[in-house]
């Protein structure tokens, strides 16, 4: 069965071309040109990954992010963007984004980008649906993290970073293992973002906590190690 792609842009010429290159490649496609019938078939369909163009009328592509993740949905989605601004994209990724893409872009790298993100989509699937450490525990059908049965709040980005050092207990993980792993090996940005996600993981899963689970071995990486081991 095809893998299904939502392609939402507002500009006829790019959509079209977007939808005829993916259907070349197998996949099934449709287009949404605005906010609005973009979260409506985002809702309604069962879509494998979405490609959502950020200056659309309606709704922002911004804004639609934003509602799919807080209902909980998380279908992989690509942003599509001409503003090359930093802040925008870092609000993507902060708002759950997988990835992003600045236009104008080859679209063989759009392409791969894609097949990357569908690759990560059904290793998801099969992969064990519970991880733990301590008394940390992670369902990854239920996308729910407690600790000490207490109920802890991520976001996409640092939901997948910690079920990433969970899946490679007490193995240390360099920063570009970890971009490569979470962010996707075409990321290429700083490798900083992997120590500032870090800092938001600790705030939240080890803070109040007596013993931290996350470990920083200098000039290596990150890790979390498993006593019981």
């Amino acid at each position: 069965m095809a893998e299904r792609i939502l392609i939402v842009e507002d500009e006829h010429k790019i959509s079209r071309v977007l939808q005829l290159e993916l259907e070349y490649e197998g996949y099934e496609s449709e287009v949404a040109s605005n906010g609005k019938d973009a979260l409506e078939k985002i809702e309604q369909g069962n879509w494998d990954l979405v490609l959502l163009d950020i200056m659309i009328p309606e709704l922002s592509g911004l804004e639609v992010l934003r509602r799919v993740r807080r209902a909980e949905n998380q279908t992989p989605i690509i942003l599509l963007t001409a503003r090359d601004e930093v802040h925008d994209k870092v609000s993507g990724l902060d708002l759950g984004a997988n990835d992003y893409i600045t236009k104008p872009f080859q679209i063989e790298e759009l392409l791969a980008r894609v097949r990357a993100h569908l690759r990560k989509g059904v290793q998801t699937t099969n992969d064990n649906q519970n991880l733990s450490v301590a008394d940390l525990q992670v369902n990854l059908h239920a996308y729910e993290v407690t600790r000490s049965g207490g109920k802890i709040e991520l976001t996409p980005r640092e939901f997948n970073l910690l079920v990433c050092l969970l899946k490679n207990k007490n193995i240390v993980l360099s920063r570009e293992q970890l971009i490569e792993s979470v962010w996707g090996y075409d990321y290429f940005g700083d490798t900083n973002v992997v120590d500032v996600y870090i800092r938001y993981l600790r705030q939240k899963v080890d803070k109040d906590f007596e013993t931290p689970l996350i470990q920083t071995v200098r000039g290596v990486g990150y890790t979390i190690k498993d006593d019981k081991q």
